[in-house]
């Protein structure tokens, strides 16, 4: 780690560099104790930190690892819903990384535990946590699963990277590292707590066949994007999951809670005035058909995960107002949404938004939308719709 990179006058050119790194890397480093792949990969670190994590990109002095890290590194609104989680007075971080974790979980509880194996990310990690003022965090560049079979702490937190990097939608815990499944039997004596973060590609019925002793499951969306499951395990016996999803926007957050055995009761209906989209959480969650009675409104198709009703309610997805049904019929759409402008949408229909798009010359934008969908009765409609 080269602490050069914290001067000011380097900190000053990465924070206002605007030019192409291309031409950087042609033309060389300004500074002689910072190289020129340095300053890329500061450059880099700092452009993603910006929206990811304000707190580090507005500190002077922060010193940013591969950008591999930031990208696989909790952004700071996860973190901080995390740190709405846990209470006590120990905490160990097994699986440390940039520490954004570490950093929120030290604002709740007195004394953090930070483990990194990586040791180039660890002293990187480390220094930042001086620059950021939360020296308090007790760090150490060793494996956190060995010291946490050795140790009890009030709360384990661990983040499992999969092992296999080859990207695709199903993956289970045991081929990550550590394997939690091997040794979840250990470890869950080892603390009050243990919260694991995974990937929301993790299927939830596999995952809980995995972990056991799964108590609750956090589905966190931010701007309507899964961004990770959050699973509370607890020493105890558990009758019923509880899940919990929360989706972050800009000015409010929307959440939605039920157990997972919960029997939902359906009311089914037509397009109304009113159209529901719920949002990403509730959809990774598959309880979706629990709305229908919570909000007292009506699905339009078992498989379509649409709701209506002629109320307007406080709704924790996407809401619309139906301006006109359309039958999906040929005649019908081209005299009413051919060679037009809009966002397309389809739930339960057997095309796809890019060969609907084709197949009636239909411009992405605009302020209509188009739900592709069908109804109870296998009747297939086109919703034009505004968003409220």
């Amino acid at each position: 780690m080269n602490t050069a990179i914290a001067r000011k006058e380097v900190q000053d050119f990465i924070k206002n560099f605007s030019g192409d790194s291309n031409r950087l890397a042609f033309s060389g480093s300004p500074f002689q104790d910072v190289t020129t792949q340095e300053l890329l990969q500061q450059i880099k670190g700092y452009q993603k930190a910006k929206t990811k994590l304000p707190t580090w990109a507005n500190t002077d002095g922060i010193i940013y690892p591969p950008t591999l890290h930031i990208e696989q590194t909790s952004s700071e609104i996860t973190a901080q819903y995390k740190a709405s989680l846990v209470q006590g007075n120990t905490l160990a971080d097994l699986t440390g990384g940039l520490g954004v974790d570490s950093y929120y979980f030290s604002k709740k509880i007195e004394n953090i535990y930070y483990f990194e194996l990586n040791t180039n990310l660890f002293h990187i990690t480390q220094y930042n946590f001086k620059t950021l003022n939360a020296s308090t965090i007790n760090c150490q560049n060793q494996d956190g699963v060995i010291k946490a079979l050795q140790q009890q702490y009030d709360v384990i937190y661990l983040d499992p990277s999969r092992r296999n990097q080859t990207k695709g939608k199903v993956f289970f815990l045991k081929d990550c590292e550590p394997n939690l499944p091997e040794i979840i039997d250990k470890l869950i004596l080892q603390a009050k707590v243990i919260l694991v973060k995974t990937s929301p590609m993790l299927d939830i019925s596999a995952g809980i066949k995995e972990l056991p002793f799964a108590h609750t499951i956090h589905i966190v969306s931010v701007q309507n994007e899964v961004k990770e499951l959050l699973w509370e395990l607890k020493n105890e016996t558990v009758t019923d999951v509880k899940i919990k999803t929360v989706n972050f926007l800009k000015n409010e957050s929307q959440k939605f809670d039920f157990k997972r055995n919960d029997i939902a009761s359906i009311l089914y209906g037509k397009p109304k005035k009113y159209l529901y989209e719920p949002n990403p959480a509730i959809l990774k969650s598959g309880g979706f058909d629990l709305l229908s009675e919570q909000f007292s409104i009506e699905k339009l198709h078992q498989n379509s995960h649409l709701f209506t009703s002629n109320k307007i309610v406080d709704f924790p997805g996407k809401c619309f107002t139906i301006k006109q049904v359309i039958p999906y019929k040929k005649k019908v759409v081209k005299q009413f949404i051919s060679n037009s402008k809009a966002n397309i949408a389809t739930r339960n229909f057997p095309e796809t938004v890019a060969q609907l798009r084709k197949k009636w010359n239909i411009k992405d934008g605009g302020s209509s939308y188009l739900f592709f969908t069908t109804l109870q009765k296998i009747e297939k409609v086109v919703l034009l719709c505004e968003k409220l």
